[in-house]
């Protein structure tokens, strides 16, 4: 399967324990898609939807894709422009774990909840994504230009 991004580091990724529950939720909901919360009442937790469902806005940035065994379609992992600024500089691991998910998360009825976990890129990982255009919501590739906070 073709990635997006090609090459590039990868921005995000799963743990066994989120692919487990991707490949359950996938089962029982179809094709997914991720949204990062911004914050506010779902504390920045990256919501669960079936494609499509959420409208991603025109200024919204594709993180990435989850490639996912015994799942066929890669999952889209959306995040706002802004919030994009602040995590620019980070790799994104999805996670799950007991408790109540955020709102209209897939997860939620599962007793379990998807949260973020988080590390700085690397040098080579910052050096190689510089100066690459992102897709937006829109379907235009973009120039992000951001300060490491």
């Amino acid at each position: 399967m073709e990635k997006i991004y090609g090459d590039l580091p990868s921005r995000i990724a799963t743990t066994p324990a989120a692919d487990d529950l991707l490949r359950k939720l996938t089962s029982q909901h179809g094709p997914l898609m991720f949204h990062q919360s911004g914050g506010c009442c779902d504390g920045s937790a990256p919501m669960c939807y079936n494609e499509g469902e959420f409208k991603v806005g025109g200024a919204d940035v594709l993180l990435g894709e989850i490639f996912v065994s015994e799942i066929v379609a890669s999952i889209k992992v959306w995040i706002s422009l802004e919030q994009f600024e602040y995590w620019s500089h980070t790799h994104i691991t999805i996670d799950v774990v007991p408790g109540r998910g955020g709102g209209f998360s897939l997860e939620t009825p599962e007793g379990l909840r998807f949260l973020i976990r988080s590390r700085l890129f690397s040098e080579q990982e910052t050096r190689s994504l510089e100066d690459q255009p992102l897709l937006l919501g829109s379907g235009e590739r973009k120039l992000v230009s951001h300060e490491r906070i």
